[in-house]
């Protein structure tokens, strides 16, 4: 009795933890929009990364770890924190000040959909197989139906946040393709590099752009950035990594779909957000397309098992 119920107690809080990852990438999207609200988007970037990434180097102090030191590594670092950062968190906080939260969330969790796109194109290491050529057209038609109706309008200013949106999130599915030359280093050691370099890159075009110092952030907004900064960055990153490690890469990227109507829901409950039809309809179209390309096959799943 008792050696068929001990794996499933580290099982449930491994899947309690996925959910909670879910719920602080989610809630994201609903922090971007409130803070965005009083702070410019370069502004609240380079204040993210810079809080998060201090974050995760005084919990890489506290295993008694330090950051390399080679040149070239912190080359690497700096290209990750440019596709994997800079432009993508930059991209999402300007089209936030337009762009409702549950939107952003729908549109930027199409991520593994892209990923496998330009393994396929670039790559080549990833197998083409029916369900994920599923994922990939269920995906498509969810983009399609959310901000194509929209093209007809004319290109306004929604309709160029949202484009800026799915630029971001290739930004992502090339940050997760580059990501792959880190496997000998301890997984935080490029999520803290990458943020600090990215806040290296970001304050000094904050301090031209925005003259922070002449801003006036109302309380809600830097709220809003502390929540993002230590929960839904530093605190996510934690959990991401802890998750590899005891879930696998496969499952782990199973919180791409839970996240979209965590982070759609959050948006609409604390911000009063609503879709239009289609977009419930496209919202069903991700959901499905994410979940075909990051849910492990039968087989893998037997073999993991086993």
């Amino acid at each position: 009795m008792s050696t068929a119920t001990a794996p499933t107690q580290p099982l449930a809080k491994e899947i309690a933890l996925l959910a909670m990852l879910a719920t602080l990438w989610g809630a994201s999207y609903t922090f971007i929009r409130i803070g965005v609200e009083t702070i410019p988007p370069i502004t609240f970037i380079a204040a993210r990364t810079l809080i998060a990434g201090l974050l995760l180097l005084a919990i890489i102090k506290m295993r008694g770890l330090s950051l390399p030191r080679d040149p070239v590594i912190w080359k690497r670092f700096l290209i990750q924190a440019c596709i994997n950062s800079v432009i993508p968190f930059t991209l999402i906080a300007w089209a936030e000040v337009t762009v409702n939260a549950g939107l952003a969330t729908i549109l930027n969790s199409t991520t593994p959909i892209f990923t496998f796109l330009l393994t396929v194109l670039i790559t080549r290491h990833e197998p083409v197989t029916a369900r994920k050529l599923f994922g990939v057209v269920a995906g498509v038609v969810g983009i399609s139906l959310i901000i194509g109706l929209e093209a007809f309008n004319g290109l306004g200013k929604e309709l160029i946040s949202q484009v800026a949106i799915v630029a971001a999130t290739i930004s992502y599915a090339c940050a997760a393709i580059f990501g792959r030359g880190f496997k000998g280093l301890d997984p935080m050691m490029p999520a803290a590099g990458s943020l600090l370099s990215g806040a290296v890159l970001l304050i000094p075009l904050s301090l031209v752009v925005d003259q922070p110092w002449t801003i006036h952030p109302s309380a809600h907004s830097i709220l809003a950035l502390l929540g993002l900064s230590v929960f839904s960055t530093a605190l996510a990153f934690v959990i991401y990594f802890r998750l590899i490690h005891t879930l696998g890469s496969v499952s782990t990227t199973s919180q791409a779909y839970l996240r979209v109507p965590i982070g759609v829901g959050i948006g609409v409950v604390f911000l009063g957000e609503s879709l239009t039809s289609t977009a419930w309809i496209g919202l069903v179209c991700v959901i499905a397309g994410v979940a075909a390309m990051t849910l492990p096959s039968r087989k893998k799943a037997a073999a993991a098992a086993v």
